[in-house]
Order: C-alpha cells, then structure tokens, then sequence
C-alpha cells in the first residue's frame, strides 16, 4: 500500500506561497467566487433529492454514517474539512493508517465503488464551494498528513496552494486519482499550466466536459470541441517545462 510515513522539515505550513510567480488573478477575483457560489447553489437544489437518496442508501447497507468530513489543504495552506458521501468502511484509518486508495481497496464497499465510479460521492463539495473553502474548477485538495512529504518530493507542488481547490480540474479529467508521488507528479503538470492559463472561458469548458465524462462519454472528442489542453505528462528530467499538446483557451483576467 502507498502510506507516506516520512514528514520532512519542511512544512506546508511554513510555505511562503507568495514567492510563485504565476498569474492567477482570474482565479483568486470577487467575480469568479460569486460565480462559483451561483453554479454551486443551483447545483445543489437540483441535486439534493439524488444526494438524499444516496445519503439513505449508504447508511443503510453500511455501518456508519453515511456523510464524513475530513481535513484538507486549501488555498495559501490553509487547512478546511471537505465534505463527501461515505464510500469505505467506517473508521478504516485507524486501521489502515493514512494512505491513498488504490485499485482493489478492500476498504471500499460495494456501495462505494459505485458512488466512486460515478463520482456521485464528490456532490456534498458543493457546500465547500458555497463556503467559500473550494471552487467549481481547480486543483485536487490533498491532506494534511501527506503534503509534507509531496512538498519535499514533488517540486512546485506548493504553487497548488496559490488558487482554492476545484471540485472538478484540468487533471481530474485526464488522470485517474492519485496512487503514488509518480501521479502526483504527472497531475502538477496540469495544475500548473491551468493556474496560468486559467480564464472565465477556461472554466466553462472544464464544467462541460466534466458534465459530459460523467454520463459515461469520453472526454477526449468533448475537450477537443472545447479546446481543452492535455498535458505531455512524458517523464523528463526537467519536470518544471512541461510541454501541451492542445492550447488552453486563455481569458483575460476580471
């Protein structure tokens, strides 16, 4: 299993995010909160009934509750409590320790793999977009207890923490979830250039395409139509000049 057990010296708590020189002025103006917040409310009120239903379902099936929080990274390193349906065994981590999912997790259950398949378990995040804690669009949030030690192994992963973290994202649609610091790598590439090239058009596309990847359609054809980039992800000895294959649209800032 990929447990991350070492804590370097040096912490993302003491990460002096200002020092990333990226333009994210789009991604951190009053406009695009105030978006986020509308999309999320209308979001929410249209999908409470199916988040009910799912809420009954997994308290029913499962010992447990059928919500959980759990602490996350956000913006500027801040941590907040991320708000998802159950899809493993109650209080697996005091069991298994802090260590990410991976292919055949026995501490999924049945309802579970559904609920992640269909990514039916990341709903309830809309209220951390109403919160103001996450946005529509944007990087993955990672823990507490594993951010030490991709910040020391993974370098740039602090310029994630300059804009708040995205429901859905440029490397959510192209890569599966993180399984090791390989993948995490490989997602950096695509946080960045999103950060740099991120613009109100940018976020539209990254909605609808995500939209599109849920109902079962692949993404590559939609992101085309949309323009959306893919990342050469490729190993390379420079990691910090990745190259794309796709021009991201770029928005001027608010």
């Amino acid at each position: 299993m990929n447990t991350l057990t070492e804590t370097p010296t040096e912490s993302l708590a003491t990460a002096t995010v200002a020092e990333v020189n990226i333009s994210c002025a789009w991604l951190n103006c009053r406009s695009r909160a105030l978006l986020d917040r509308a999309i999320a409310a209308v979001l929410l009120l249209l999908f409470s009934p199916i988040i009910l239903v799912l809420a009954i379902v997994v308290r029913s099936t499962t010992t447990g509750p059928a919500f959980y929080t759990q602490t996350r990274i956000g913006r500027g390193g801040r941590p907040f409590r991320i708000f998802k349906l159950r899809t493993m065994t109650d209080r697996c981590e005091m069991r298994s320790g802090v260590q990410w999912s991976i292919p055949g997790d026995s501490r999924i259950t049945w309802v579970g793999r559904i609920l992640r398949v269909t990514h039916l378990d990341e709903l309830p995040q809309l209220l951390n977009v109403l919160r103001g804690e996450m946005s529509m669009v944007g990087p993955r949030p990672e823990r507490p207890e594993l951010t030490p030690q991709l910040a020391f192994e993974v370098p740039g992963y602090h310029e994630r923490h300059t804009v708040r973290p995205g429901v859905t994202g440029l490397a959510q649609i192209w890569l599966p979830a993180d399984t090791g610091i390989d993948s995490v790598r490989r997602k950096l590439k695509y946080d960045r250039y999103y950060i740099a090239n991120a613009g109100l058009w940018t976020d539209i596309a990254l909605i609808v395409c995500t939209s599109v990847k849920l109902v079962g359609v692949p993404p590559r054809p939609i992101c085309w139509l949309f323009g959306v980039a893919r990342v050469d992800d490729s190993e390379s000895d420079d990691d910090t000049s990745p190259d794309f294959e796709l021009p991201l649209p770029v928005q001027e800032s608010a």
